[in-house]
């Protein structure tokens, strides 16, 4: 349910938005970025596949160790889909998950098995304290309740699929937590709620950009940097 990360002590760690399959468009903003591979750690809130050209380089991107992902509601999708779960089959294949049914049986088993092994959630330590990575939403604000590991089904559905917290405008702070980093939700420009971090910030959108939020600063850069 949690994977932790300890400090840093030789590079950077950045968060990134939803990633929807634009695996180039996201390497070519850590080029922009300066990401360095042998010292710096990406870690994606989450919705990694679907709607995007490169889903199916997925398993491609898992391998890196460097670069580290929580589980998005797309993902719960594509494995749905993939075990022909029928709640899950048409509403993935009407939110961008076609391109499953090009992949061989194989493939597909090899998707949804790294897929399956993604976290609910990700605690990076930094100087200034542990940042959580969550894909939608908290059901409590109490970053603990995470460590305790002893939520609901209910509770962690409500981590990958929630906009209550976005909706409501809720600026209630995490407990327990520096921060927390969210994506789910597109928004124009980083949006901060409390202590909570919403960072989807569309790319592969006509108008949208790939946000990198650096854990130690919590300072953005974004790619491509005009629109």
């Amino acid at each position: 349910m949690l994977k932790t990360f300890a400090l840093n002590t030789t590079g950077r760690d950045f968060a990134v938005g939803d990633i929807h399959g634009h695996f180039s468009l996201l390497a070519a903003g850590l080029r922009a970025i300066k990401f360095d591979e042998s010292r710096d750690r990406l870690f994606s809130v989450g919705d990694l596949v679907d709607r995007g050209p490169e889903s199916a380089q997925v398993t491609d991107w898992l391998v890196k160790p460097w670069f580290h992902a929580v589980r998005g509601n797309h993902e719960v999708m594509a494995c749905g889909a993939i075990g022909q779960h029928k709640n899950f089959t048409l509403m993935h294949l009407n939110n961008g998950g076609r391109w499953i049914y090009a992949l061989t049986p194989a493939e597909r088993e090899r998707v949804s098995a790294a897929l399956l092994e993604l976290p609910l959630a990700i605690e990076v330590q930094t100087e200034q304290g542990p940042v959580g990575v969550v894909h939608a939403d908290l059901p409590t604000d109490d970053w603990q309740d995470m460590r305790n590991g002893e939520l609901s089904s209910e509770d962690a559905a409500h981590c990958v699929w929630s906009t209550a917290r976005y909706d409501n405008g809720y600026l209630g702070k995490v407990r327990n937590a520096r921060a927390v980093v969210h994506g789910h939700m597109t928004v124009a420009r980083m949006q901060t709620m409390g202590n909570a971090h919403f960072i989807d910030t569309g790319a592969g959108m006509e108008d949208g950009y790939f946000t990198f939020l650096n854990l130690a600063t919590l300072k953005t850069q974004r790619w491509p940097r005009k629109q």
